[in-house]
């Protein structure tokens, strides 16, 4: 007996009772597609990018370490200078990794090869589209703390247990970067407009307490320092690598709670403006 063939059954996730149409619980479909995208072509960039900050702590840490001497942190522990530029470097290999993905590979995405309207026709929906894209640039920004923070500890550089928690804080750092990049970038509208992306990130790396305390500054211009997000992470590794822990890191760990919502918000409300309005 011949039986006429069924229709392939297709299960859809239900979306979220709350956020409708927003999200359909699938980002994951989207950090596959771009962990693949990545790995073919773009894989050197990568590992050049794990090897930038490293380069600086061997240049400066080591090279300047007996010119300097010890270095105080906020809270007046005196650390060698290597062990106090290491967890700025840390935060600094985070920011970029998450930035990198999250701004560049967001806006050729966005406005060229047009992968987004293609993923926005079928049921995702704009915030799998941010949490996907933002968790791949934090897979990236991971793997470069978790290879910082290797040598830190293989050279010495972790002076306290408590450096084991800068993991998930740098996690956190990389978390906001990458939210606040994809919020960024998706008002941008030309290479043009791009290049203000470096053109923020230098004076982050440079003012950002990374590599001298920020009590070298005057007053006024610490105050400008302690609202950029980079001193925040700064601050907040260096406490746990130290062991110089305070109760302000619990501020600094709020700060990037803030602004991974902010930036969620910003980028899922830009990409439902752009293609499904």
């Amino acid at each position: 007996m011949i039986t006429a063939p069924t229709e392939p059954t297709i299960l859809y996730r239900p979306r979220s009772r709350f956020l409708g149409s927003l999200y359909a619980g699938n980002a994951r479909s989207v950090m596959s597609r771009g962990a693949l995208a990545t790995r073919s072509s773009n894989s050197l960039i990568v590992v050049s990018g794990f090897f930038e900050p490293i380069f600086y702590l061997v240049s400066l840490g080591f090279g300047l370490n007996s010119l300097v001497g010890p270095v105080a942190t906020t809270t007046g522990q005196l650390v060698p200078y290597a062990a106090f530029i290491a967890p700025g470097l840390l935060a600094v290999a985070a920011m970029n990794g998450a930035i990198y993905d999250s701004t560049w590979n967001v806006f050729f995405k966005m406005h060229y090869s047009k992968l987004y309207q293609g993923m926005l026709s079928t049921s995702l929906g704009p915030l799998d589209v941010a949490l996907g894209e933002i968790g791949l640039a934090l897979a990236r920004g991971g793997v470069y703390a978790i290879g910082f923070l290797i040598v830190m500890q293989v050279l010495g550089l972790n002076l306290a247990w408590t450096a084991i928690l800068a993991l998930p804080a740098v996690l956190l750092i990389a978390f906001g970067f990458a939210s606040l990049g994809m919020a960024v970038t998706s008002f941008l509208k030309s290479f043009q407009q791009m290049d203000w992306v470096n053109f923020v990130m230098l004076p982050l790396f440079l003012f950002s307490a990374t590599f001298y305390p920020i009590t070298v500054y005057p007053v006024p211009i610490q105050w400008i320092i302690q609202v950029l997000p980079l001193w925040q992470g700064v601050e907040l590794v260096r406490g746990l690598t130290t062991g110089s822990l305070d109760i302000a890191m619990l501020g600094h760990a709020l700060y990037y709670v803030v602004l991974i919502v902010v930036g969620l918000f910003f980028a899922t409300s830009r990409l439902k403006a752009l293609f499904l309005d």
